[in-house]
């Protein structure tokens, strides 16, 4: 990476790294090495770990003993932040409406606080969502057809 990124570097990796899959890589397919993957985007072992782990809070990646990262047997091939964002219009939701609450998300999507957290986190700082401290997240706006999937 010639450049830093506002997003922060592991993101912008496991972004890079999550197309790469979607692009061609079936479920069970390995992942290149850490090793090769630091040399690839020239960042730290550490940087390349965060990426990797954001992956498989999601359920994209899942780590193989002996083997290393491999693309999670199953599941949905569409992102976290696609399927919570696809949430607003799976359940009818509109403006000022109450979008659901961490917890169902976690149990909703079989992932860890913290990946929705991180999503939710995106989802308002691109004004999908709003939060009012004590009554939750509302709806702010609708997605447009180019965030949907």
């Amino acid at each position: 990476m010639s450049e830093a990124s506002p997003r922060g570097t592991y993101l912008v990796i496991s972004e890079t790294l999550r197309k790469d899959i979607e692009a061609g890589k079936g479920a069970g397919d390995g992942l290149p090495s850490e090793a090769d993957l630091v040399r690839a985007h020239g960042v730290s072992r550490n940087t390349i770990r965060r990426a990797l782990k954001v992956l498989e809070a999601e359920g994209v990646l899942e780590s193989a003993p002996g083997i290393g990262w491999r693309v999670a047997q199953g599941g949905s091939r569409r992102s976290l932040s696609e399927r919570m964002v696809a949430v607003i219009e799976e359940d009818s939701l509109a403006v000022g409406d109450s979008y659901p609450s961490e917890a169902k998300l976690c149990a909703r999507f079989d992932v860890s606080r913290t990946a929705v957290r991180r999503v939710l986190a995106q989802m308002e700082g691109t004004g999908l969502l709003a939060t009012v401290h004590g009554k939750g997240r509302t709806v702010r706006a609708l997605p447009t057809s180019a965030v949907r999937t």
